[in-house]
C-alpha cells in the first residue's frame, strides 16, 4: 500500500514538473541539425565579414532577434559594423542616408517619402533607428521594384530600355544567372501556367539577388569590417540566392570573406530540427509555428507590382485588382 502511494506521489511530481517546464520561444541548430545556441551564433558572426540573416517577414520574434544580434555585433565590432536590408531599394539610399545621419530629413518625412514596407514601423524601424543612434552605415540593397517588374514580364532583355543614369541602381548585366539552382527552379514550378504572375519571375528573383549581392560587396571593406544583411530567408537558404551570387562576384577578385548564413524556420515542435530544414544555413533558428505574427500576409514567394508598360504589352495577363483590405487588416501608418 505504501509502495503504491509512493508511486502515485512520484508520478504526480513528474506531471507537475512537466506542466511547469519552460516553453522556449526559439531554439538554434547548426547546419547538421545539432543543437547550438545564441552564444555560438554570436561568436561565429563576430568573426565573419558577411552575415546573412534570413528572416520570416511577419515573425515578431525573428525581428527581435535581428535587433539583438545587431546590438551585440555593434558592441563587439563598433564602427566596423555595416548594416543593410532587402527591405530598402537602392533608389532610396539618399533618403536613408539623410535620416540615419540626422541630416535634413525628419522622421515623419522619411517615413512618408521612402518606399517602406507596410510593417516598417513595427519590424524594421527598430533596426534603422538603432543604426541612427549609433552612427552605423545602413545600406539599401534591393533593386527598385519597377526594374524587377520589367524583368518579370520581359526578361533580362527588358532592362535594355533603362536609362544609363539608372543602371547604377542595379547589378550590372549580364548577371551570373543559373536557372538550375533550386531557389529559381522552385519559383518557376510554382508559377507555371500562372500568366498573370509574369513569365520570368525566377529571373526577376535572380536580378534582386544579384543586386543585393552587388551592393553588399560594394560596401564591404577588405579589413575587419562586418556587413550584417537582413533578407527573406528564401533569398539565402541553402547558400543560394544572394549568397551564391556574392560568391560568383568574389571569384573575380582576391577577397575571400568569411560568410555566415542564418535561416529562420517555423516548426510545431522545437525539440529537434526537422530533416527538411537541415543544411539550410550555418545556423537555423527554429521558432514555434504559432508565434505571434506582426501582420497578415498572403503572398507568393516574391511580390512584384506590374508596371504600366508591362500591362500595355501584356493586356491579357493584367492581374485582377486586389480587393481593398478591411480597416482592421491594415497596418497602422500613423505617427506614434
Amino acid at each position: 500500500m505504501r509502495k503504491s502511494a509512493l508511486t502515485v506521489i512520484i508520478c504526480t511530481i513528474f506531471i507537475l514538473a512537466g506542466f511547469g517546464a519552460d516553453k522556449p520561444a526559439y531554439r538554434i541548430f547548426n547546419n547538421k541539425g545539432k543543437s547550438s545556441g545564441y552564444k555560438e551564433l554570436l561568436k561565429e558572426t563576430s568573426s565573419a565579414n558577411l552575415v546573412f540573416f534570413g528572416e520570416i517577414h511577419d515573425n515578431s520574434l525573428c525581428h527581435w532577434l535581428e535587433l539583438q544580434l545587431a546590438k551585440d555585433l555593434y558592441a563587439a565590432k563598433g564602427s566596423h559594423l555595416v548594416m543593410g536590408a532587402e527591405m530598402f531599394e537602392t533608389d532610396n539610399q539618399l533618403l536613408l542616408n539623410e535620416y540615419v545621419t540626422r541630416q535634413i530629413i525628419r522622421k515623419k518625412d522619411f517615413e512618408a517619402e521612402a518606399k517602406l514596407w507596410p510593417n516598417y514601423k513595427t519590424d524594421y524601424a527598430p533596426l534603422v533607428d538603432f543604426a541612427r543612434e549609433n552612427k552605423i552605415k545602413f545600406v539599401a540593397t534591393n533593386i527598385p521594384r519597377r526594374f524587377a517588374a520589367i524583368v518579370n514580364f520581359n526578361g533580362f532583355e527588358g532592362l535594355d530600355s533603362i536609362l544609363a543614369n539608372e543602371r547604377g541602381l542595379m547589378a550590372s548585366l549580364p548577371i551570373p544567372y543559373d536557372s538550375s539552382l533550386n531557389c529559381y527552379q522552385n519559383i518557376a514550378r510554382a508559377t507555371e501556367g500562372m500568366a498573370h504572375m509574369g513569365m520570368s519571375l525566377a529571373e526577376a528573383q535572380a536580378m534582386k539577388d544579384a543586386t543585393m549581392a552587388t551592393f553588399i560587396l560594394k560596401n564591404t571593406a577588405i579589413d575587419s569590417s562586418i556587413f550584417l544583411h537582413f533578407n527573406g530567408s528564401y533569398h539565402s537558404d541553402n547558400y543560394e540566392g544572394i549568397v551564391w551570387m556574392a560568391k560568383q562576384y568574389l571569384r573575380r577578385g582576391n577577397f575571400s570573406p568569411k560568410i555566415i548564413t542564418i535561416a529562420t524556420v517555423e516548426q510545431k515542435d522545437l525539440d529537434e530540427l526537422e530533416k527538411t530544414n537541415e543544411g539550410k544555413a550555418d545556423f537555423i533558428i527554429v521558432i514555434p509555428s504559432d508565434m505571434t505574427k506582426t501582420y497578415r500576409v498572403d503572398l507568393p514567394l516574391m511580390s512584384i507590382p506590374t508596371p504600366a508598360s508591362a500591362e500595355k504589352q501584356n493586356p491579357e495577363n493584367k492581374p485582377k485588382p486586389k480587393p481593398k483590405p478591411k480597416e482592421e487588416d491594415q497596418v497602422d501608418d500613423d505617427d506614434d
